[in-house]
């Protein structure tokens, strides 16, 4: 700081006022006088009050989603032991359970899982994505435990099961009887049975309401139609309007479906709604299905929409 020069001759002494100030200064006393004077002045509680400590705002960092995204869980010695055996339950449990298995796949953290392969119970398969091979068959079929009204009465063994305790626990909880329409098909009956409809509905609407051969869940035998049976079993058509369409809308996933084809996806998966068509994913996959809201395997896998075929 430079310093301020001093006048040669002094102003006389008030013994009054003590000795006068240069100009700057007194000015600045008069600003400091009047901002005490207008300050508040403090009460006794305000003055035995400590200054309240300065607040620190921590940076948050961002969530991950789930810790399977991390690191390979196709490296963990359970997961690979379980797909030694084909054993998709023990699979998906490997991963930490099915939102984890999600979670995995969607972040391209699972090389050891394909989503086209029709031996597992996560297989996407829509009009964008055939089966590989496309004449595919279920290593081991069962009679599906309902009655039925044609005469495609199974499943793969373990949907098989799970559609039986499904069908038992509605009757049970007083949603009426459950049956079947169908189960798996078989590539060359897919072909008839997507033939009928573009006989009787055209190519657009065939392909609206039927999937075209290699293309369809039902070949997989993951896949089947149910019916309401009250006392006789209706027309799957009518299925979505009873007791039984509304139970089990509600209450598929707890026996490992859902159901494929819902009128808010219907833009994605190129399908009118059927809430008579489940898709079987198991306990786990089915359960983080419902928890997580979601109306589409394409949405719950991070997929494409494949509303068309390609040709």
């Amino acid at each position: 700081m430079t310093s301020t020069p001093q006048p040669r001759h002094a102003a006389p002494r008030s013994p009054l006022r003590g000795p006068a100030l240069p100009l700057g200064l007194a000015v600045t006393a008069v600003g400091i006088l009047l901002s005490v004077a207008a300050a508040p002045v403090a009460t006794s509680a305000q003055r035995e009050s400590p200054m309240p400590e300065p607040v620190i705002v921590a940076e948050v960092p961002a969530v991950q989603v789930g810790a399977t995204t991390a690191a390979d869980p196709c490296s963990e010695p359970s997961v690979i032991e379980a797909i030694a055996v084909a054993d998709d339950a023990a699979i998906i449990a490997g991963f930490g359970g099915g939102e984890r298995f999600r979670a995995a796949v969607v972040a391209g953290n699972a090389p050891c899982i394909a989503l086209d392969d029709p031996a597992h119970v996560w297989v996407v398969v829509n009009k964008a994505r055939p089966l590989n091979p496309v004449a595919f068959a279920p290593a081991s079929l069962s009679d599906m435990p309902l009655e039925m009204t044609t005469r495609s009465r199974q499943a793969r063994t373990d949907v098989a099961a799970a559609i039986g305790e499904l069908a038992a626990a509605a009757a049970a909880e007083g949603a009426g009887r459950i049956g079947a329409n169908n189960g798996y098909r078989s590539y060359d009956l897919q072909v008839s049975t997507h033939a009928s409809h573009v006989r009787s509905s055209g190519q657009a609407g065939a392909d609206a309401a039927s999937a075209r051969a290699g293309h369809s869940e039902h070949q997989t035998g993951l896949a089947l139609d149910v019916v309401a049976c009250s006392p006789q079993c209706g027309e799957i058509d009518a299925f979505g309007a009873t007791a039984q369409g509304a139970w089990v809308a509600e209450n598929a996933w707890r026996y490992g479906f859902i159901v494929r084809y819902e009128q808010v996806g219907s833009g994605i998966t190129g399908y009118k709604p059927e809430p008579w068509h489940l898709r079987y994913l198991g306990t786990e996959l089915a359960a983080a299905y419902h928890h997580g809201g979601y109306h589409t395997l394409e949405q719950f896998f991070g997929l494409p929409a494949a509303p068309d075929y390609a040709h």
